[in-house]
């Protein structure tokens, strides 16, 4: 990186945190909890039941009224509408989850009990084993707030709490343009022709980051496709694999300033993945620029796409996860590295033959270390997970 790159870059969490708090919130809409797998949360969602909604069974056995030997009585299965009462000296047999008699002083489980015939017997039960109405969730409780993801687990509780529909943030859309007259879709390469390796990464990562499935565009090194595929956009944003550099061939910059874009990054100061851009168009609509080197354009992804589109989303921010790195690395310098790694038993160790064109040592990876200019070896560092 010359110095009048440095001087002109962003810092490369500066560039993060702008490419998040600039971005607006992309609408709200209502949807059918079971499609709701993966989205991010608009609104909060609060219980509208109480769990358990009845005093029920938390193991299988006897459901029993005062002290022992007991009677055996009846039988209540999950289900069971209106269970009865228990007399001092009888019991029930009973399944977990089904509603306990009233009179019940504990359930005692099959495997402490005595059975002989109608008899069961057991000591004095240590545990209940009764799980009483609302101890779970009542109404009101909140169970989500808005910018939570919502995960399997998360889907689960609402459901138990009774929601039918939440409110999702509207996933961004997203034109995908990759620019190279030597960059070719499907097939072997020809002569002086590559495989677009960024169009396939970018999609993934974008639609894991929560916008909706990318369209592609495919144009040559020209300024006027470019513009083209750029303004005739109406998507929340716009990713240009290639072009954001300096290069005959880069007209980006050019583009971006005939649109009356303005530009938030122009470069940041991190390897590889120094020639980023981040630009708004006059219409709220967003520009970001990747480097064609295919681990340079993936470090630039993680470092305005992905927070750009946490930010559309309003989603919560992403907790830090970070593990001392070690092994055959240097010191970063003057400017961020990020470094392929591998997690292993509280440590990640770098992946050797990373470099800006290389994504073998990415793909063999977990995740990047984000090794800042003071960062020494053996000392923590931030983790990036794909």
């Amino acid at each position: 990186m010359t110095l009048l790159e440095t001087r002109r870059a962003t810092e490369w969490r500066t560039a993060r945190v702008r490419a998040r708090q600039l971005a607006r919130p992309t609408g709200c809409e209502s949807i059918p909890l079971a499609d709701a797998a993966g989205r991010v949360l608009g609104a909060e969602v609060c219980s509208r039941t109480q769990v358990p909604g009845f005093d029920t069974a938390a193991m299988d056995g006897y459901a029993v009224g005062g002290p022992g030997p007991w009677v055996v009585v009846g039988r209540v299965l999950a289900g069971a509408a209106s269970p009865g009462a228990l007399a001092p000296g009888t019991a029930v047999e009973i399944a977990t989850g089904a509603p306990v008699p009233s009179g019940t002083g504990a359930v005692v489980p099959y495997e402490e009990s005595r059975v002989d015939g109608d008899l069961v017997d057991a000591s004095p039960p240590r545990k209940t084993h009764v799980r009483r109405a609302g101890e779970d969730l009542r109404p009101g409780d909140v169970l989500a707030t808005a910018g939570s993801d919502l995960s399997a687990p998360l889907l689960g509780l609402l459901a138990q709490g009774g929601a039918d529909t939440v409110s999702v943030r509207r996933r961004p859309s997203v034109r995908l343009v990759v620019t190279g007259d030597e960059v070719v879709q499907l097939g072997l390469p020809g002569p002086g022709q590559v495989r677009d390796a960024l169009g396939p990464l970018v999609l993934a990562l974008v639609e894991r980051a929560g916008a909706a499935r990318p369209e592609l565009v495919a144009v040559p090194d020209d300024h006027d496709r470019l513009r083209e595929a750029i303004a005739g956009s109406d998507a929340d944003v716009v990713v240009v694999t290639g072009s954001s550099s300096v290069g005959r061939a880069d007209h980006l910059h050019a583009v971006l300033a005939e649109l009356g874009a303005s530009l938030h990054v122009d470069g940041v100061a991190c390897r590889p993945g120094h020639p980023q851009v981040l630009a708004e168009r006059p219409n709220g609509r967003w520009v970001a620029g990747l480097p064609g080197n295919p681990f340079a354009g993936l470090v630039a992804a993680l470092t305005v796409l992905v927070p750009l589109l946490d930010g559309l989303l309003s989603r919560a921010p992403r907790p830090v996860f970070r593990l001392p790195v070690g092994g055959p690395v240097s010191a970063p310098g003057s400017v961020t590295r990020l470094v392929p790694v591998r997690l292993g038993d509280g440590a990640a160790v770098p992946v050797a033959d990373a470099g800006p064109a290389r994504l073998r040592a990415a793909a063999d990876a977990d995740g990047v270390a984000v090794l800042e200019p003071d960062w020494t070896p053996d000392q923590p560092a931030e983790i990036l997970r794909w």
